[in-house]
């Protein structure tokens, strides 16, 4: 069986309502997996994925139910943007730093809230997401939860991430807001929860696209929706959100010829160079701060101060 409705998740000021599309595939006869895309309006993989989902399905072959919402994030979408602007939603311009949302609170926290009847009903949970070109595809997981790990696992990509939920990440996760993402509140409520990174944003592309589409599926297999058991991936684990190398000032910024993502790199490695486009200073000779692997490389060559260069995966021994 499938079904579609429109939902409205909030209301515009001049009364235009906010509304999205829910499919829910299978029965009650088992477990429910919920899966959404596009919180961040320009990560679009993640909605091509549910289409071609939707496409290779046949509900007949689940026992239980997906429910699925290609578009968690209208006003994004429509954009083409990461956030809400402001004269929308002032205080909470992130939508994935409200979970679970409250009914009567900003409009992303509305948002969140009308969806969280959906989510929170949920054996497990899929947040798709899509990062830069320049980034390898990951699984990001809470450490600690077995259940989410395993997820991750099923999903297939070649590295996972694991986000440090522990005392020493308590500053880090309070400037970040990082309790209101969908996946840690989920796993506040005991729900397994996971949020692949496709890569690619802004454009559609197919690996990242067959990527997302077998990793749900084998998702789907691991729970026990479909028959089957997940494709087998030799993968690295490694922790999230430690290795990050910022620009200290704003600039131009060249990557070195040298580096390349999803390299080893070592403490001291040259990443690129920040310059002032006007007087040709230099002004940062970024290098690598961790050893690991470099997952992520911006590429787009204005920067701003604090904004990201390059990420570092901290491979975990186990």
């Amino acid at each position: 069986m499938h079904a579609s409705e429109r939902l409205t998740l909030a209301r515009l000021p001049s009364g235009v309502a906010i509304e999205t599309t829910v499919h829910t595939y299978g029965t009650d006869d088992g477990p429910t997996l919920y899966v959404q895309a596009a919180q961040h309006g320009r990560e679009v993989n993640g909605s091509a994925v549910l289409r071609r989902f939707h496409e290779r399905l046949d509900p007949k072959d689940l026992s239980g139910r997906v429910v699925a919402v290609p578009v968690a994030n209208p006003l994004t979408f429509d954009r083409v943007s990461y956030t809400t602007p402001e004269r929308l939603d002032s205080v909470n311009p992130n939508m994935n730093r409200v979970w679970p949302g409250d009914a009567e609170g900003t409009l992303h926290e509305r948002m969140a809230a009308t969806l969280w009847t959906y989510a929170n009903d949920a054996d497990a949970i899929v947040d798709l997401h899509t990062g830069a070109p320049e980034m390898l595809t990951h699984v990001v997981f809470e450490e600690g939860v077995d259940r989410s790990r395993e997820l991750a696992e099923a999903f297939g990509t070649d590295l996972l991430l694991g986000e440090p939920a522990d005392d020493e990440e308590e500053t880090e996760w309070t400037e970040r807001s990082f309790d209101g993402k969908f996946r840690v509140a989920a796993g506040d409520a005991d729900i397994p929860a996971i949020t692949p990174e496709l890569a690619h944003n802004k454009e559609l592309v197919e690996p990242a696209i067959e990527t997302g589409v077998e990793g749900l599926f084998d998702v789907c297999r691991t729970l026990g929706l479909l028959d089957g058991a997940p494709t087998p991936t030799d993968q690295t684990l490694a922790r999230n959100h430690l290795g990050s190398v910022t620009a200290d000032d704003s600039g131009l910024f060249r990557p070195h010829p040298d580096r390349d993502v999803g390299e080893e790199v070592e403490v001291g490695d040259p990443l690129g160079t920040v310059y002032d486009p006007s007087s040709y200073e230099v002004l940062q000779e970024a290098s690598v701060a961790d050893d690991g692997i470099l997952y992520a490389l911006t590429r787009e060559a204005t920067v701003t101060a604090g904004q990201s260069l390059g990420n570092v995966a901290l491979v975990q021994e186990e």
